[in-house]
């Protein structure tokens, strides 16, 4: 069976729950009442999507102006192929280089920083994350954050599995590009690679799309004045090419390179890869046995743009409502399978709202309740909760 891409098209309309978060007042004071601690209850989860990184400039997938919605045909480079195919490591490799620097220069807005506000706060007990833009961690390093689908901040050798930055990988591929190089410089300013904000044409991956159109096999041309994605050249891993590994044979791998150190079809290993989970590809075992225990440690989880589409958030979201917890979703958009997890005669919450409008003033409502000591025993269990 070829692999697809799941649930491409938009999810049924929420149901908002309770009725009264209707309106933003009764958005944030349900949500408030969500997330105040409960006397001998665990604290929340926060599971997050890429609708959360909207506003720092990245697009989401799923949302009105995300990848699937303007871009029918969008195709990634899937595992598999980046794996096997030179072509298609050339093509991946192009495509992240024009779509690197938007992502270096992302910064968290106002919803990140509301999460580490709350995580002030005592309410949450960490972090599962979607996002590959390691957003949460620069919003709140104090916080634990789980980066369930890896980061585009670290390249890993697929041979020996040495970590390198994506920073000092880009520097290199401006050094073997030098056509590329002058590509992204004679870019307008409105185009990835270029002081702006990041257009709707880097993709949350933080691939960027050459032209806005894509051909019916997904992939997408290069545009006038662009150099072909089979002149694109990428460096070998230093560490398999100064020692070269075991291979599973017993024998060592053969690590060939041009004159300028890049990478040569016929070498046996030393492939770098990005640093996330790309389409086709397991959760690493030690993330998702790091994130199942999160859940089992939380007594709810709030779900935060996502539209649960992909089974590893959408499995945490089960195990959670599976074990007896509660469930909330602050989500523009319809969310897979909400009604099974949050509704009337289930509980939890949902709302639809912009994250970085919703969150921060959730944030100042339970201000209110530490310092007026809203609630039976607002004051105290928050206090409390604080201090753990």
């Amino acid at each position: 069976m070829p692999l697809r891409i799941p649930y491409t098209a938009p999810f049924p309309p929420p149901t908002i729950h309770p009725p009264s978060a209707h309106s933003l007042a009764g958005s944030i004071a349900a949500l408030a009442s969500f997330l105040s601690p409960r006397p001998n209850s665990s604290k929340t989860l926060l599971l997050t999507g890429a609708g959360l990184s909207v506003p720092s400039g990245l697009p989401d997938y799923r949302g009105p102006r995300g990848t699937y919605t303007l871009r029918r045909n969008y195709r990634p480079v899937f595992y598999a192929e980046f794996v096997a195919r030179h072509a298609s490591r050339q093509r991946y490799f192009a495509r992240s280089y024009l779509g690197w620097p938007a992502v270096e220069r992302v910064k968290p807005n106002k919803g990140y920083e509301a999460v580490g506000a709350l995580g002030g706060l005592g309410i949450l007990g960490g972090v599962v994350t979607q996002n590959v833009d390691a957003l949460h961690p620069r919003a709140h390093p104090d916080l634990p954050t789980i980066e369930l689908h890896g980061s585009l901040h670290t390249m890993t050798c697929l041979s020996c599995g040495t970590p390198f930055p994506r920073a000092d990988f880009q520097t290199e591929l401006t050094r073997l590009n030098p056509a590329w190089a002058g590509y992204m410089a004679s870019l307008p300013a409105s185009i990835p690679g270029n002081p702006e904000d990041a257009p709707a044409t880097t993709n949350p991956d933080g691939d960027a799309e050459l032209q806005p159109s894509a051909n019916p096999d997904g992939d997408v041309a290069p545009a006038p004045g662009a150099p072909a994605y089979e002149t694109f050249r990428y460096p070998s891993c230093p560490s398999c090419l100064a020692s070269p590994p075991l291979l599973e044979d017993g024998s060592r791998a053969e690590i060939r390179v041009d004159g300028d150190g890049a990478w040569m079809p016929g070498s046996s290993g030393g492939v770098l890869k990005p640093g996330v989970v790309m389409f086709g590809e397991g959760v690493d075992p030690g993330v998702r046995v790091a994130a199942e225990r999160a859940v089992d440690e939380a007594g709810r989880v709030l779900v935060v743009g996502s539209s649960l589409a992909t089974w590893s958030a959408w499995r945490l979201v089960r195990r959670m409502r599976d074990k007896g917890g509660e469930v909330g979703i602050v989500c523009l958009g319809g969310v897979r399978g909400e009604g099974e997890v949050v509704g009337e005669g289930i509980g939890g919450v949902r709302v639809v709202g912009r994250a970085e409008e919703v969150l921060p003033e959730v944030v100042e409502a339970l201000r209110r309740r530490v310092d007026g000591g809203e609630g039976d025993g607002g004051k105290g269990s928050l206090r409390a909760a604080r201090q753990l």
